[in-house]
């Protein structure tokens, strides 16, 4: 057998960036199993025993020993604002917003950013995503109504054509009812990938919802609108954005995907209220993507007591067999002004806040958000895409909490990433409470 290049420690140098890998040998797999994983043309080719010799050759430093790593299926951001992304710095720090004043104060910004601006803020935004872990970025974009309304369309085209072999992007249109026709048309021709609105806030919904639909089905582009981000479900406004969506996916008879992201109000409907409107939305096949973190500091600033989490209804969405995807959506600006990057820091969320399963939080971010976005799944068995996260092979409880902060990062079966954390603590020396084979040995982490 060929002689393999070590990954090295989680506290080692990082030196792995660039490598294209052919085997990961020795590497726990998800369900507690160590195998040998042979990577051929960016998939998956076979998973063996370890040991086993590969044919043919080997591109050089691409067999790789894996031992005392796991393998997670790299993770997706679902929803993301790039070009918004790392602009806190440029408000009021002090301010605590809610979702109309965050609006207010990127309108007042947006006036000095140009196309490079957001091009420069954009790409350091995904250096982060990416060192952990995330190798899909679905992003929307705003369409300014002062200025060039394709600043943000155009810087956002050309990075997604500067990252593609390394980081997928997809460009999602962000129209508001302000919008005219044309702009949206145009903005089609210069390259978006996905037709997006916020029906929420226009004065008629149902207008925004039918007029990007309309978009989608003239184009045959995917569908993703910013629906129901408010937890009041009663008087005049009512009638919910999904509600809408589905209905008229039925109705259409689209074939594309269609998304709905947010959909904070399903999170407050009493269960006879909520479960027909989940069952018109699993037979539409909408998918869904929540954002914890944004809507956490978004909603619920008005109330006095028992304040609404800004949640979606996690728990009765995976019940209903909708396919769920959840992240981070904005990064630093005015509508979040914290924030990792870090598909971890939605697992820890979606467990505490949203009280998920660590297995269905893990998918969230992972596979099913891979379903959502339309794309082929990434992951360990044959012909999958080999996009691939390896971290520290300790607890997997420890992982999803984002305890573990090294991180190597494969895309398309190239290494993109190589994150190690080196510590040094002027303490007694630490000695594991619960014996190695029992930390990572067989855990069942598959939705």
């Amino acid at each position: 057998m060929r002689s393999t290049q070590p990954i090295g420690a989680p506290d080692g140098v990082a030196h792995l960036t660039g490598i294209v890998v052919r085997a990961l040998r020795g590497i726990r797999l998800l369900d507690g199993t160590v195998a040998d994983l042979l990577l051929a043309g960016g998939v998956i080719e076979a998973v063996r025993e370890p040991g086993i010799a590969l044919d043919g050759d080997i591109v050089p430093g691409g067999d790789l020993d894996a031992s005392g790593w796991r393998v997670l299926p790299a993770a997706c951001e679902p929803h993301a604002h790039l070009d918004k992304s790392l602009t806190a710095s440029r408000i009021d720090p002090g301010a605590g917003n809610d979702l109309m004043d965050a609006i207010e104060q990127w309108r007042a910004i947006l006036p000095g950013i140009d196309a490079a601006d957001i091009s420069a803020r954009a790409l350091a935004a995904v250096h982060r995503y990416v060192a952990r872990g995330i190798t899909t970025i679905r992003t929307h974009v705003d369409v300014p109504l002062h200025g060039d309304p394709f600043r943000g369309v155009d810087a956002l085209v050309g990075l997604r054509e500067q990252l593609r072999g390394r980081v997928t992007l997809q460009v999602c249109l962000l129209a508001g009812s302000e919008v005219p026709d044309v702009v949206i048309g145009e903005a089609v021709a210069r390259g978006i990938d996905v037709v997006g609105g916020c029906p929420h806030l226009a004065p008629d919904p149902h207008h925004e919802v039918t007029r990007m639909l309309d978009v989608a089905e003239r184009h045959g582009l995917p569908v993703d609108l910013h629906a129901d981000e408010q937890t009041g479900v009663s008087g005049p406004d009512a009638r919910m954005d999904i509600v809408d969506m589905a209905e008229q996916v039925l109705a259409r008879g689209l074939t594309q995907r269609v998304t709905a992201s947010h959909c904070v109000r399903l999170g407050s409907l009493p269960p006879a209220r909520l479960e027909p409107v989940l069952e018109l939305v699993a037979r539409a096949g909408l998918g869904i993507v929540t954002l914890p973190i944004t809507n956490l500091y978004l909603q619920g600033r008005e109330a006095t007591h028992l304040a609404p989490r800004g949640l979606t209804a996690v728990r009765r969405i995976l019940d209903a067999e909708i396919a769920l995807a959840a992240g981070a959506d904005n990064l630093r600006d005015p509508f979040n002004p914290a924030g990792r990057a870090d598909p971890f820091e939605t697992t820890s969320l979606l467990m505490t806040a949203g009280h998920l399963r660590p297995t269905e939080a893990l998918a969230a971010v992972t596979t099913a958000a891979r379903t959502v976005l339309g794309l082929p799944q990434a992951g360990t068995a044959p012909g999958d895409v080999a996009d691939l996260l390896l971290v520290p092979d300790t607890d997997l409880g420890d992982v999803l909490a984002g305890a573990d902060d090294a991180r190597v990062v494969v895309s398309g079966g190239r290494v993109v990433a190589d994150t190690r954390v080196s510590r040094s603590l002027d303490l007694p020396v630490l000695r594991p409470a619960i014996p190695g084979p029992l930390a990572a040995g067989p855990q069942s982490f598959v939705r």
